[in-house]
């Protein structure tokens, strides 16, 4: 049984962690499967949005415990490289659907996603300081981010658990939905993504995630410079046409 599964239906790439049993313990096997699948992902003319999951009733519960128990930690550094690039780099839109239980690198690689959609049944925990180890892949950086810096110290200082319905209020997640209505809704918001001027949508994600590493006044400055370089490209006509586009999906939500 493959530890990953990968499935593009018009144009939305559903990726699915795939050790049930283990709770999607991420393994050097499943960890190099990620990488590769987002490297691949990045230049996957057939994809346009990807969702990544888990099978069965957890997200991810972090690093394979009894792997890591044989192999030591120090076996860690520089296996599985790239991961943290592969999902960030991927150039396209990612909804994390969040299934169930996302602990400690299952959380990490979660916040990686553009966009969070939790099931009712998700939990969200940061054990690093528990484990007696520091995190490797961005956690201490970006959920200060999504949270607020104090929320952030209560939830990785203490390490307990944070329900779906806490992380909905907190900002964490976008929404929680029904387990039987997630992947559903997460494919839906796919489609509408789909919608979008793909050059524009690449503009808006990279400033988007330029804004978290720079000041107000570089982001600004930097939007400025790509505002006027597209500009460059864009046709009065284009401009019409998808000026009536965007009315008519308005009537039609509407409706």
């Amino acid at each position: 049984m493959s530890v990953l599964l990968s499935e593009t239906q018009d144009g939305i790439t559903t990726v699915t962690l795939n050790r049930p049993e283990q709770l999607n313990a991420l393994s050097l096997e499943l960890r190099s499967a990620l990488a590769q699948e987002f490297t691949r992902l990045a230049t996957d003319p057939a994809t346009d949005v990807i969702i990544l999951t888990g099978a069965g009733r957890a997200f991810s519960a972090g690093l394979d415990l009894k792997e890591l128990g044989r192999t030591g930690l120090q076996s860690e550094q520089g296996s599985a490289p790239g991961l943290d690039d592969a999902i960030r780099d991927v150039g396209k839109p990612l909804i994390g659907a969040i299934n169930g239980f996302a602990v400690t690198g299952g959380f990490e690689i979660a916040l990686m996603c553009d966009i969070l959609i939790a099931s009712e049944q998700a939990r969200f925990a940061d054990t690093h300081v528990r484990m007696g180890v520091v995190p490797g892949w961005g956690l201490s950086q970006r959920l200060s981010r999504a949270i607020g810096a104090s929320r952030a110290r209560e939830l990785s200082f203490t390490g307990k658990y944070l329900d779906a319905a806490t992380a909905e209020r907190w900002g964490l997640v976008n929404r929680v939905l029904a387990a039987d209505e997630l992947l559903g809704h997460c494919h839906e918001l796919a489609r509408e993504i789909q919608l979008a001027d793909k050059a524009t949508l690449n503009a808006v994600q990279h400033l988007i995630d330029y804004s978290l590493d720079h000041s107000l006044n570089e982001g600004l400055a930097h939007e400025a410079e790509l505002n006027r370089d597209h500009a460059k490209s864009v046709s009065n006509a284009a401009l019409d046409e998808r000026r009536g586009s965007v009315m008519e999906s308005g009537r039609q939500q509407n409706t």
